[in-house]
């Protein structure tokens, strides 16, 4: 089921436990003041809930629950599964989970467990039992929070339970040893097995493990923190129908295949912390918000953790300077959110997370911080335009974690090729584009885009091959880079090497790989590019100088690769080093469509030109013509009720130009303008344009 909020969510973890229970009305109250309608709750409760074996209590967590409904304050109800008690690893010390290394992992922190061990399964499935049994009916409760961000200290357990529990997997998987022999080329030194008892995990071994071995372990672990959970979804849906179901994601990493975990929630939520010393950090949270959207495009999703300013785990934790938390909650906003919550509602008194900071830290309400924390919660409750709109884009960047797992696996030509870095570089040429962007499966429905950027697809699998070229011969524009269509799904190379079914796409083979050394930069020309400063309407997107005119060529590093011409058109070639003079960028038609190949890492101003040669081939687009440097363009919804955000990540003020007049609905503007003037993290929400 779908949420219907008519309103944006506001709010943040609530650990009332923290505290004596008198605070709780001082709570509330403060909690109505900043127009908070959300917290989450019980988070890390199991150890108050049953604090001895069946011992199960939530009269605590009741009352809390009739205070905040009394406020008229709803809950997101936590499993409270994500950090087991004392007592459960004390009596059931193989429920503790063990590294690759093989060093077991103690209890003292949080997430202390093993996925597959049948005692930690048992306690999870009481526990949720008990509280859904107790609490689940209650007035107050408006969904369900399960666990904690899964994947995120705990990616995979390597004991001798998940070891069998990975070999029942396999079983599943290849049902013979033979076929599984074959799948991970086991004849290779001397690895054959003869029964699947004799299989372990790729644990840490005299040197390089079987990459299939690996890559199937990644798969396995990510398929068993799922299992663990549906655990949890199960119990839920049966004792809690109507109470829909989430879990807070904690990054777009390589932990969780995010594409088969999301169906199993009726909404996705996502933590969030970008570092506020960091200015391109607004670019990754634009990333993994439009990745997050995307894997529930039917309906919107819920931003359940950010940091009202400082957080307590980087080496140097920078504070938010005023404004900035405004503007990356209406960010998440933009792109898709229907809540802006935090973590967390008042600051730990002690424990590791006593120096991150809380809507109310701990001199109180009387600070910078709580002041804004008020201000955006009356903002937001005052917009309820964007609440409920979902976004459709025509260009999409292609993520297949089978792909992003192979991909980093050891012994390859280099080790530096780093998928997150790579589609970061074309998401923010997108970005600096103004050009909206989702995110998809390359086996999945592709009919809606024109445009795909498909960073380092290194495993592809043939059905996904065929669905790309049935795509492109049916008119759509691909953009495919380096080192992809190098392996199969059992991470066995493609005959005849890369790119392997995507051979007649590219109009080209990879003859050999030549990974660039640290440092070591060579230059590219775009000579065949009709024009690289404009885009498919001619106009600029950026407001810097083509660096190529003055040094004679595009920027490339860590990678490049000798081509062999199959028909593709040359449009870039290298200027210099050991493949001066050879094809570097390549364009392909194919049928009714057309396909880029970058064989290279081209720096920012060389990713934006072929884009904007791709971009017109496509016929998409900019929202905008033109955009400052640190200045975002978003689109939310779709048809009449669209909006356009335009949001200064500076704290330098800017006027973006708009194409035709129209209102700041955030402000109190007299009329309609051309130009839109935001300060320092500044945002406007107009209605979109035409």
């Amino acid at each position: 089921m779908a949420l219907d909020f008519r309103s944006v969510r506001y709010g943040g973890d609530y650990n009332p436990e923290h505290w004596p229970v008198e605070k709780l009305d001082e709570d509330v109250e403060l909690m109505r003041q900043a127009g908070v309608n959300l917290v989450s709750v019980g988070i890390f409760g199991w150890a108050t809930a049953e604090p001895t074996p069946g011992a199960f209590d939530f009269s605590f967590y009741r009352t809390v629950l009739d205070r905040l409904h009394a406020g008229g304050i709803g809950v997101c109800l936590a499993t409270m599964t994500a950090s087991p008690p004392p007592w459960l690893s004390h009596r059931h010390p193989e429920m503790l989970p063990q590294r690759i290394d093989g060093v077991t992992l103690s209890p003292g922190a949080r997430q202390q467990y093993c996925p597959s061990c049948p005692v930690f399964r048992d306690a999870v499935g009481s526990l949720v039992e008990a509280l859904a049994a107790e609490l689940g009916d209650h007035p107050a409760v408006q969904l369900w929070h399960l666990h904690n961000e899964y994947g995120c200290h705990l990616k995979g357990c390597w004991c001798d339970v998940s070891a069998a529990a990975f070999r029942t997997w396999l079983q599943r998987r290849y049902g013979s040893i033979q076929e599984l022999n074959r799948a991970w080329t086991t004849t290779f030194w001397s690895q054959g097995y003869s029964d699947f008892a004799e299989i372990l995990p790729p644990r840490v071994a005299p040197t390089f493990p079987n990459n299939a071995q690996q890559l199937d372990f990644a798969r396995f672990s990510s398929d068993e923190l799922q299992d663990l959970m549906r655990v949890e979804v199960d119990i839920l849906r049966r004792v809690t129908p109507n109470v829909p179901l989430t879990t807070n994601f904690a990054a777009v990493t390589p932990s969780l295949d995010l594409w088969k975990w999301a169906p199993d929630l009726d909404v996705v939520s996502f933590d969030n912390y970008p570092d506020p010393a960091d200015p391109s950090s607004f670019r990754i949270a634009a990333m993994d918000y439009d990745i997050v959207r995307s894997l529930r495009p039917d309906r919107p999703w819920l931003l359940m953790e950010q940091a009202p300013s400082a957080v307590n785990w980087r080496t140097r934790n920078a504070p938010k300077p005023a404004g900035k938390m405004r503007t990356s909650s209406w960010q998440a906003v933009a792109h898709g959110s229907d809540s802006v919550m935090f973590f967390q509602w008042r600051a730990s008194p002690g424990g590791a997370e006593k120096f991150h900071s809380a809507m109310v830290g701990h001199t109180g309400p009387d600070s910078r911080v709580f002041r804004e924390i008020t201000a955006l919660g009356s903002e937001l409750a005052a917009h309820q335009e964007p609440t409920g709109l979902r976004t459709r884009c025509d260009t999409a960047l292609l993520l297949d974690w089978d792909s992003w797992w192979a991909g980093e696996l050891d012994s390859h030509p280099t080790g530096d090729l780093k998928l997150r870095d790579q589609m970061l570089d074309w998401h923010t040429a997108l970005g600096a584009s103004a050009v909206p962007t989702d995110a998809v499966h390359p086996g999945g429905d592709l009919s809606r885009f024109r445009l795909l950027i498909a960073p380092s697809l290194y495993l592809i699998t043939q059905r996904s091959a065929d669905n790309l070229a049935d795509w492109v011969a049916a008119g759509g524009t691909l953009v495919l880079s380096y080192f992809s269509g190098v392996a199969d799904e059992r991470d066995r190379i493609h005959p005849g090497g890369a790119p392997g079914p995507l051979r007649d796409l590219v109009g080209a083979t990879v003859q050999e790989w030549w990974p660039l050394q640290p440092g070591e930069q060579v230059r590219v020309s775009l000579d065949g590019l009709p024009d690289n400063n404009n885009g498919a309407d001619g106009a600029r997107t950026s407001t810097a100088a083509d660096p190529a005119a003055a040094a004679g060529g595009y920027a490339a590093e860590v990678f490049s690769e000798d081509l062999v011409l199959r028909g593709a058109e040359v449009i870039g070639r290298y200027v210099d080093g050991g493949l001066a003079g050879g094809p570097a960028v390549l364009r392909n038609r194919v049928g009714n469509g057309t396909v880029y190949y970058l064989s290279c890492r081209l720096d920012p101003a060389g990713t934006r030109a072929v884009l904007d040669a791709a971009r017109t081939d496509a016929g998409v687009r900019p929202l905008l013509s033109w955009l400052p440097d640190g200045v975002e363009a978003v689109r939310r919804g779709d048809g009449a009720d669209a909006l356009l955000f335009v949001i200064n990540h500076t704290s330098e003020p800017v006027a973006v130009a708009l194409p035709e007049p129209m209102s700041d609905l955030l402000t109190d503007a007299s009329g309609p303008t051309d130009t839109v003037r935001l300060n320092g993290y500044g945002v406007a929400m107009l209605p979109m344009p035409n």
